[in-house]
């Protein structure tokens, strides 16, 4: 990717905010609200000039069980915990949908496997995506790798994607998302959504 981003044409942009979830969020502590507030203010800067916002949660619906590497995470948690009516996989009331949003809820760790994110995306005229999530090394990493094979333009928002290990976040936001997409921090989406 060049040094300097391309210009975003915020009307083909989505803000695509993942897990951010009442209990995942719970597990940041102290650093939750200030990241709080730095989503709320780009929420309403990309749906000021026009743009997308869409949240992805995991929950599991009745009957649902995870599997593979998800069901040693998640285990019997997913009738509990991550239960899709559970408190805990709500989105964050601080930064609630409004109506138009787009709200997908996944069984995976990636956003688009077990749902029709691409599809409502598609529908919306949307070629690029504003990334951020929490966890960097799980649902980020796994939209990075599959919105890039599906042809999106990536953006990533360092600033707005935490993980319990920071040199993992560091490594994955320095070395490894920028071979996908471009990598920058809340202060420079302003200048270049048009």
């Amino acid at each position: 990717m060049t040094d300097s981003p391309a210009p975003i044409d915020a009307q083909r942009a989505a803000l695509l905010l993942m897990d951010y979830q009442n209990g995942v969020i719970e597990m940041l502590g102290d650093a939750a609200a200030p990241l709080l507030d730095r989503v709320t203010e780009t929420i309403s800067q990309v749906r000021s000039r026009g743009g997308q916002v869409a949240y992805v949660r995991v929950g599991f619906a009745d009957g649902e069980r995870p599997s593979g590497p998800m069901a040693a995470r998640v285990g019997d948690a997913a009738t509990t915990v991550y239960h899709a009516d559970a408190r805990g996989t709500q989105i964050d009331d601080r930064i609630a949908p409004q109506d138009g949003d787009i709200v997908v809820r996944k069984t995976r760790v990636g956003p688009f496997g077990s749902t029709d994110l691409d599809e409502q995306l598609r529908a919306r005229g949307v070629d690029t995506l504003i990334m951020a999530g929490i966890a960097t090394s799980g649902c980020v990493l796994s939209a990075v790798r599959d919105g890039h094979d599906r042809d999106y333009r990536l953006v990533v928002l360092s600033d707005l994607c935490a993980d319990r290990e920071p040199e993992l976040h560091s490594f994955l936001v320095e070395r490894i998302f920028p071979r996908q997409g471009d990598v920058i921090t809340t202060s420079e989406l302003g200048q270049l959504l048009h």
